[in-house]
């Protein structure tokens, strides 16, 4: 098959090449999936500089998302599960395999029955970020009348965020930095939009809807005192990216809103959150809660300029068409 793989870390330009490598075959457990689309993550691209460096197994191909068919299955896995439609998640975690490639393989519960009618380019941009996205939420309960405050809402993140809530009864608002990602998020049905850039963006957020229960964060230092501003006490702020430097935490102001804060990093989440997210976005899917993102697409031969396009903050979601 042909697959994109490094042997070290690098630029995308000096470590990816695509190559003919051997077939994978499914182990007990496991099944393989014949690739239609690979979708790329903030997350790729550092694993393959060496910023969050992950053990190399002799070769990665890269990628945790994509989205496929099911061509072959390995001992104790159900054989009806044959030519099923399914997106993927955590391809390349801890394993060679991931989705840059014609087939990938990967343990049963990681490949998730896609619904009908559902294309595959939604597929493949589920995985990380709406996984990320679903921790980041339900982690501290039940959304239903809540109030939730999602930062960077034309994000992929951000944007499953909105929609997820949605579907679980919320109230979203959320925050961005201009007109065309404030679309964006109106799509993705965010009930109030600001922009963070607004000198009263605190003051426009209280007036449209009740202190906010919980904040989904992807800037905790440039953000943390508007979110303080808007939560009621005992609020949870759940943060999920880092930035460049570490914030400085206003440890008084934190004690007084009696505030939680709460780190994610879908690495090391359990496997019951895993496979509750699954669930709770296939049923989103199935209702047709969930939407895609603008779509960026590239071939397996141009990987490098696709994950440089990821790197440099592309809007929306790259993605890489397999033959």
């Amino acid at each position: 098959m042909r697959a994109a793989l490094y042997d070290r870390y690098g630029t995308a330009g000096d470590v990816l090449r695509v190559e003919e490598i051997e077939r994978p075959e499914p182990g007990p457990g496991e099944v393989r999936v014949k690739i239609e689309v690979s979708g790329i993550n903030p997350t790729d691209w550092k694993s393959r500089t060496g910023a969050t460096p992950r053990p190399i197994d002799g070769f990665q191909i890269p990628h945790h998302d994509g989205a496929g068919v099911i061509d072959k299955v390995g001992e104790g896995v159900d054989p009806g599960r044959n030519g099923e439609r399914v997106w993927l998640w955590m391809a390349a975690a801890g394993r060679r395999w991931g989705t840059a490639a014609q087939w990938s393989v990967v343990p049963e519960r990681q490949a998730v029955r896609l619904p009908d009618g559902i294309p595959a380019e939604l597929g493949a941009s589920l995985g990380v970020p709406a996984m990320t996205a679903h921790r980041c939420l339900f982690s501290d309960g039940p959304l239903d009348g809540k109030t939730i405050l999602v930062a960077g809402g034309a994000g992929a993140v951000g944007h499953f965020a909105i929609e997820l809530a949605k579907h679980a009864g919320a109230t979203v608002i959320t925050t961005v930095s201009g007109p065309q990602k404030a679309e964006l998020a109106t799509w993705a049905g965010a009930d109030y939009v600001v922009n963070y850039r607004d000198a009263d963006a605190a003051d426009q957020i209280r007036s449209l809807a009740p202190p906010v229960d919980r904040v989904i964060e992807l800037a905790l230092g440039a953000n943390l005192q508007l979110d303080l501003a808007v939560s009621r006490p005992h609020a949870h702020v759940v943060t999920y990216a880092a930035e460049p430097a570490d914030p400085e935490l206003p440890v008084r102001a934190c004690m007084t809103a009696n505030v939680t804060l709460r780190f994610v990093l879908l690495y090391g989440i359990p496997p019951e959150a895993f496979d509750q997210a699954a669930r709770d976005i296939t049923a989103a899917l199935t209702d047709g809660k969930l939407t895609g993102l603008p779509v960026t697409r590239f071939t397996l031969d141009d990987v490098a300029a696709a994950q440089d396009a990821v790197e440099a903050g592309a809007l929306g979601k790259v993605l890489i068409d397999l033959p």
